[in-house]
C-alpha cells in the first residue's frame, strides 16, 4: 500500500509483532524496541502493547521494559502516549513526537525531546526541557515546526487535565485485557501444531 507521502506503508493484523523505531530530527536513530504487539488501528491511532521488551539505545546499550504497557501512536498529532501498568496504578509517559509511519521495518516516529510523566492521580511533570532547547538549536528545528510542537504540547496537556482518552485508566485496562487475550490465543494455537 502506498500512503499520501508516496512511501510504502504496511497494514498490521491484531496480534502481529513488529519493531518500534524512534529517530531524532536529524535522522539519527534514537531507540529501538525489538518486539511490540499490534492491538488495533483506526483513523486516529495505532495501539500496541509490550512487556519485558528489549530496548536498544543509539549507543548500543540495551535494557528491558519492566511493566506491561499500552502505547497509543497518533497519526495526526505530534505526540504519543504510553500507559504503564504498575501495581500502584496506571501512569503515563508522553513523548512529543512526529505522527507515526508504518513500513516494512516497523512503526516509526521522530522524538522531539519534551516528555510528560503523568502519575496515577493525574499529577504530572514536564521533562527534558533543556534537551529540547539544545536539540532545537543544534538540529535547527524550523520555527514552523516549533509552533506545531508548542500547539500539540498544549493540546496534550489539555487531554491530561480533562482525563480524555488515552488518559482514562479504564481505556488502558481494556486494551491490556485485549493484549492478554491475544497472548492466550497464540499459546493455544501453538500447542495444536
Amino acid at each position: 500500500m502506498v500512503n499520501k507521502l508516496g512511501m510504502i506503508s504496511m497494514a498490521l493484523e491484531p496480534g502481529a509483532q513488529t519493531k518500534l523505531l524512534s529517530f531524532k530530527h536529524d535522522g539519527s536513530l534514537h531507540r529501538i524496541w525489538e518486539k511490540i504487539t499490534f492491538i488495533e488501528e483506526n483513523e486516529d491511532w495505532i495501539i500496541t502493547a509490550n512487556h519485558k521488551t528489549k530496548v536498544i539505545e543509539s549507543n548500543g546499550r540495551f535494557w528491558y521494559t519492566k511493566e506491561p504497557s499500552i502505547a497509543v501512536f497518533f497519526k495526526k498529532h505530534w505526540y504519543n502516549v504510553i500507559g504503564i501498568i504498575k501495581p500502584s496504578g496506571i501512569s503515563y509517559y508522553c513523548n512529543l513526537s512526529s505522527p507515526i509511519l508504518v513500513d516494512q521495518e516497523g512503526i516509526k516516529y521522530i522524538d522531539y525531546d519534551l516528555d510528560i510523566k503523568v502519575m496515577p492521580d493525574f499529577t504530572y511533570n514536564i521533562l527534558d526541557k533543556n534537551e529540547y532547547r539544545i536539540h532545537a538549536k543544534r538540529m535547527e528545528y524550523p520555527d514552523s515546526l516549533q509552533e506545531i510542537l508548542n500547539r500539540e504540547f498544549k493540546h496534550l496537556e489539555q487531554l491530561i487535565l480533562n482525563r480524555n482518552i488515552p488518559f482514562e485508566h479504564g481505556f488502558i485496562r481494556q486494551k491490556y485485557t485485549a493484549y492478554k487475550k491475544m497472548g492466550v490465543k497464540k499459546i493455544a494455537e501453538g500447542r495444536k501444531n
